[in-house]
């Protein structure tokens, strides 16, 4: 039986999630195996879009969704700029993008979960996110999970 990880992705900011794939796409590539349960700002990296609405969202859900799109970066955002330069620095250094980060750990099967509870609140169906997500879950089966991993971390 292999060594478990798992991630618990907060953050939609530009900076946390690069870290957070870093360390999944590492993990699994040393035959670890890998979870990434999202929840709430994280769930903005399994959109399909950055206006993901449907029409049985509330108001608030969508007003949510129009302001969560787009990946700042924690710190040094400057309207947009931060995440600009971030990205142009990433390609002159040769990093790999979050996009392509995202397609590595999917390669190395590090699996999915969009958080049911955070999906509820921010109006978030399976028709909004990718086809990637493997599960749709809440705490306890992240928290099972959890339990038999040698490695947790909360991003």
């Amino acid at each position: 039986m292999s060594e478990k990880m798992t991630i618990i992705l907060f953050s939609g900011e530009l900076d946390k999630a690069l870290a957070a794939f870093t360390l999944a796409t590492t993990a699994a590539a040393s035959g670890m195996e890998v979870t990434i349960f999202f929840t709430f700002w994280g769930l903005n990296l399994l959109k399909k879009s950055n206006f993901a609405f449907s029409k049985t969202q509330l108001l608030m859900q969508k007003m949510l969704n129009f302001m969560n799109r787009g990946f700042p970066l924690s710190r040094l955002n400057m309207l947009g700029l931060g995440p600009w330069m971030m990205r142009k620095l990433m390609r002159k250094t040769g990093m790999a993008s979050l996009e392509d980060m995202m397609k590595t750990a999917r390669a190395l099967k590090v699996r999915y979960i969009a958080c049911t509870t955070s999906c509820g609140v921010m109006g978030l169906g399976r028709e909004q996110l990718v086809d990637t997500v493997d599960d749709f879950t809440g705490a306890a089966t992240y928290l099972a999970i959890a339990r038999e991993s040698k490695i947790n971390l909360f991003i």
